[in-house]
């Protein structure tokens, strides 16, 4: 991970303090008898999903039937919404280091996600304390939301664009389900050495985005939509 300008400092926003339906991304891999926090169901560590209170702002590990119950709109009142598994990547996303260093988030890393409560955008970044939230001029964060098409596909409370910038490469945009997002800050905190992280910090870093890449479904690129007259998501 690129450090920008050291480790997060009074100027860079406040650290926040991990909510506990979060801190299971701090912690090393839960018991083997973790269990659906609805319905109690036995879960399997590696492989179960979440969904996100919206009341407590927290994120709850749920069984495939709760999680199925919650993707359906308006199902128990709006207060459980389902985590989607929903991975995309705008290959005309154009940022430069620049437009980075203006954002004054001190590592090349940063997450955000619309809180439908409070109809506005959330900042955050990794730091070796957890996430810390940007208090960048909101402004800014308009200008960067119009450079890239995912923002309009971004669903509430649920889904997160997710941005790395590495020196001497482009900045990527991926739009992501937002567990992924707190689980980033977690191994972040389980690996962070030193000043600059680490070489086990690092690794595990470039292991991360090789999946999200992995996983993700690029945009069509405009010259072609452009070019075909068409809509949407185009490519994904």
């Amino acid at each position: 991970m690129t450090v920008q300008g050291g480790r997060p400092g009074p100027g860079g926003g406040p650290a926040t303090t991990v909510p506990a339906g979060l801190r299971r991304f701090t912690e090393r891999p839960a018991p083997k008898d973790e269990r659906c926090e609805l319905c109690a169901a036995p879960l399997t560590p590696a492989g179960h999903r979440h969904l996100v209170d919206t009341g407590r702002r927290s994120l709850k590990c749920a069984c495939t039937g709760c999680h199925l119950l919650f993707t359906r709109p308006g199902a128990g009142g709006g207060r459980f919404l389902a985590v989607p598994d929903r991975y995309l990547h705008d290959p005309d996303f154009a940022f430069t280091e620049g437009d980075w260093t203006a954002l004054q988030i001190p590592v090349g890393l940063a997450f955000l996600f619309r809180n439908a409560a409070l109809d506005r955008y959330a900042v955050f970044y990794p730091s070796p304390v957890g996430a810390t939230e940007s208090e960048l001029d909101p402004g800014l964060w308009d200008a960067l939301l119009g450079r890239t098409r995912l923002a309009a596909l971004l669903e509430p409370d649920v889904e997160a664009l997710l941005l790395h910038c590495e020196r001497g490469e482009p900045t990527s945009c991926h739009l992501v389900p937002v567990d992924v997002c707190y689980e980033l800050v977690g191994r972040m905190r389980l690996h962070w050495q030193g000043f600059d992280g680490g070489a086990e910090a690092r690794s595990d870093l470039a292991d991360f985005f090789g999946q999200v890449q992995d996983r993700a479904r690029a945009l069509e690129p405009l010259a072609t939509r452009r070019a075909d007259g068409a809509d949407g998501e185009g490519g994904a």
